[in-house]
């Protein structure tokens, strides 16, 4: 199968997805899938927007419009709508609140204004954004430029990150450049500067400014890669793969930084089964101390054995935005390859795209026909061959 092959599977799902209302997570008739979520929509939206097909950007525009609609009065954002006989049904999480749908909603507005040359865009929805702004200011808490996450307050939901969370910080950092594309507001290139201080302070080894917590950092390890998170109770050390991309593709770390996590990427790449890199590593077994934490946090059916799902599961979606980074290092051989190895992992049975995979048995887990499957073979392939129609960061 040819590349150009992959591709075109992978537009097809992303319009077998589309809907009135804009994308949904699967073709898959389930439930919980046949919905417009922030998160999957905004990551199918940027599929959509490097693709230039006006189809996937007209869905993409619907998407944030029916986010918009069913924004809370206190400025969350839905982490999915579903339409039913009787109207949109409306979640903004199930056992805690979603952040990164605030950020992710912010994200996708600001690339689509860019990508569609319509500023005009950014000034119909400035309320809602600038409302986000300060809901996401107020779950600082105290004020020092890091949100406080949830337990299941992201897409990692049934993980065990908590508190401040590199990938949310990374994402909040994102969604403050893009808006500041627009508006080119002194202020905000200030908390700019703020945030992405604390994430360096806080989250890079051998760094020597003001931290949260002094203790915590100092007795924390640091390896070859960052943590993914800390609460006050100190460092949870997790390689978290999307958060790693995000410091690659925003450009925060120092070099030598930068060369260690591609390093660590570029071995998975190479010694995984599937040549994947799994979402979270190393994965939580039975007898860790975390295996309580995790084992609990699911409201219906545990799916986060070792190797599968969050706990150390392969997700192409997570494998399009690693690609998307090291291609950014000018890695292209090495993006390439992993391309190649998301490509056939969607393809398997008859180009099913599922959620994710098991990274040591690599058989298939969760949903089938899933959008951002497609959306991260598609991100990657575009941002190989020259095609990304998104705003410079």
């Amino acid at each position: 199968m040819t590349q150009l092959v992959a591709y075109q599977k992978g537009i097809d799902l992303l319009k077998t997805c589309s809907s009135e209302h804009g994308f949904l997570a699967s073709a898959q008739s389930i439930s919980n899938y046949k919905r417009v979520w922030a998160r999957d929509g905004v990551i199918c939206g940027l599929a959509a927007l490097v693709s230039g097909d006006e189809m996937l950007v007209d869905t993409f525009r619907k998407t944030l419009e029916t986010l918009a609609k069913h924004q809370h009065a206190c400025g969350t954002i839905p982490s999915n709508v579903a339409q039913t006989e009787n109207g949109a049904e409306v979640s903004y999480g199930g056992l805690a609140g979603r952040v990164d749908a605030v950020t992710w909603y912010i994200i996708g507005h600001c690339q689509y204004a860019y990508a569609t040359q319509n500023s005009d865009w950014i000034a119909q929805y400035q309320a809602s954004i600038e409302q986000c702004f300060d809901l996401l200011q107020a779950w600082e808490f105290n004020n020092k430029h890091l949100i406080y996450v949830p337990l299941s307050g992201n897409w990692a939901d049934e993980y065990i990150t908590e508190g401040y969370v590199l990938y949310d910080q990374l994402l909040h950092l994102w969604a403050l450049r893009a808006y500041n594309y627009f508006v080119k507001s002194p202020e905000m290139a200030k908390k700019i500067a703020d945030v992405t201080q604390a994430i360096c302070a806080n989250f890079f080894p051998d760094n020597t400014q003001e931290k949260f917590h002094p203790r915590a950092y100092k007795a924390h390890l640091f390896e070859d890669y960052l943590p993914c998170c800390f609460t006050p109770a100190g460092y949870k050390k997790p390689f978290d793969a999307l958060a790693h991309a995000l410091v690659l593709i925003l450009d925060i770390a120092p070099k030598e930084i930068q060369s260690q996590i591609t390093s660590y990427l570029s071995d998975h790449i190479q010694n995984q089964p599937m040549g994947l890199v799994p979402a979270f590593w190393p994965p939580i077994e039975t007898s860790d101390p975390e295996w309580l934490l995790l084992e609990n946090n699911c409201k219906y059916e545990f799916r986060n054995q070792p190797f599968e799902f969050h706990n150390a599961g392969s997700w192409p979606m997570v494998n399009g935005f690693v690609g998307w980074a090291l291609n950014n290092c000018a890695l292209s051989d090495l993006a390439g390859d992993l391309l190649e190895k998301i490509n056939q992992a969607n393809a398997q049975e008859n180009h099913a795209f599922y959620e994710n995979f098991n990274t040591k048995t690599t058989k298939p887990n969760g949903v089938s026909q899933c959008a951002w499957s497609a959306a991260g073979a598609v991100l990657l392939h575009q941002n190989l061959n020259h095609h990304f129609n998104l705003l410079p960061l």
